[in-house]
């Protein structure tokens, strides 16, 4: 089917790796089923570090909104309910990934959610986009946005946004009634040229399926 219920999710964070120690500052994420929003999660979230001035200036974020925000692990517990069994989606998801997978790690929690990544799919379905930043992404599509940029909610709902229109537009170029989880997984496996190929044949499968039923 394609309009499954989805997380969108977005981490402010330290820095870039939690191998070297970064943690998490800031999750946003919102559930989108029938390709509408219908839920919104957010919190800062205690590092038990100071941050550095880039990050202050790159989030607007500051060192005094982190020391009253709840400890991570609080707000991991949150998260955890929130996702619950849902499929999960980010943009440039190997980064928000590698941290989802550290926080719960250390609340010793095991994620099984599936995640696909709307950069990886983008890049297929818009190969005439000047690059695959979610803002120039956003401006390309004409998608809504509030201009708030680096702060987890908003981005995670630009990401979601975004989500929905690549299924909307596959949908609408490739003739497709439903775009599967699986199909935008492999969307961001495959080379270029083999994009329309995919798409042909998750076009012939669905139509199989029809007439056989």
């Amino acid at each position: 089917m394609g309009n499954y219920t989805v997380v969108v999710i977005d981490f402010e964070t330290t820095g870039l790796s939690p191998n070297m120690g970064d943690r998490t500052i800031e999750v946003g994420a919102v559930l989108v089923s029938n390709n509408q929003i219908i839920d919104r999660f957010q919190s800062l979230m205690n590092p038990g570090m100071r941050i550095s001035g880039f990050i202050e200036s790159f989030t607007g974020i500051n060192n005094k909104m982190l020391s009253s925000a709840p400890s991570i692990s609080e707000v991991m517990g949150n998260l955890k309910t929130f996702i619950a069994d849902h499929q999960l989606v980010a943009h440039n998801a190997s980064f928000d990934l590698r941290f989802l997978d550290a926080e719960f790690n250390r609340i010793n929690h095991k994620r099984k959610n599936e995640f696909a990544c709307s950069m990886l799919s983008s890049r297929r379905i818009y190969p005439d986009a000047p690059n695959c930043k979610l803002e120039t992404l956003v401006r390309f599509k004409k998608l809504k946005t509030d201009g708030t940029h680096h702060r987890a909610l908003a981005d995670a709902e630009m990401t979601a946004h975004l989500w929905m229109r690549l299924i909307e537009d596959i949908k609408e170029t490739h003739g497709l009634k439903n775009v599967p989880f699986k199909l935008m997984q492999n969307l961001s496996k495959i080379p270029k040229n083999k994009v329309s190929e995919i798409l042909m044949k998750a076009r012939e499968s669905a139509h199989s399926s029809n007439r056989a039923n």
